[in-house]
């Protein structure tokens, strides 16, 4: 059995090294790494807020089904800077759909 020497350690080295970035870089283009996942386009709905009219009650009515109220509550006052006391009738309100 023949034996091989390493020569040049150093271009054995890049070598191996841009062996394994190949390598590295094909095995992500085939397993789908190399792709990027944005999330989808959210959608409003402007409501404008009547007398009576409460956070959760517009969440409830106007949010997302599956997702929960307090979530879409806490949406919603991000969204429209706005929190449950400083709601006034007149006021037009985003709320997120998706």
């Amino acid at each position: 059995m023949k034996r091989y020497r390493i020569a040049n350690k150093f271009r054995f080295t890049v070598f191996t090294a841009c062996v394994l970035l190949a390598l590295s870089l094909i095995i992500g283009n085939l397993t789908g790494m190399d792709r990027a996942y944005s999330d989808p386009e959210k959608t409003y709905v402007s409501v404008e807020v009547v007398s009576g009219d409460t956070l959760w009650d517009l969440a409830r009515t106007y949010g997302p089904s599956d997702k929960d109220v307090r979530l879409v509550i806490k949406d919603i006052c991000a969204i429209n800077d706005v929190s449950a006391y400083t709601l006034v009738p007149g006021q037009n309100l985003l709320i997120p759909q998706s």
